[in-house]
């Protein structure tokens, strides 16, 4: 528990807020690393919810290096939205799965 703490006083204040309870209808703006910018990428491909992309993680088998490709080639992401948003969808599912 105590390391558990200790990860969350190094984590941003958006990841903390997106780990603190399940993703419910959470926008995908929501996503900590995720922009306006590519918020209105993502959801002009279907992926308006935070759910629908937790999903695509899930399809690609949580494969992290994967799904930064995806999002940085089909969605337009930068490099850094890439590794932020798949840090925290990795975290999430490790608090909620």
């Amino acid at each position: 528990m105590l390391h558990k703490i200790k990860r969350m006083n190094h984590m941003s204040p958006r990841l903390r807020a997106f780990l603190s309870e399940p993703i419910g209808e959470k926008d995908v703006v929501c996503i900590d690393g995720i922009s306006h910018e590519l918020a209105i990428n993502l959801v002009t491909k279907g992926f308006n919810k935070a759910y629908t992309l937790l999903g695509q993680f899930l399809l690609m088998h949580k494969n992290e290096m994967e799904f930064q490709r995806w999002l940085i080639c089909c969605c337009g992401a930068t490099e850094r939205e890439a590794q932020e948003s798949t840090n925290c969808l990795k975290e999430w599912c490790s608090c909620f799965l």
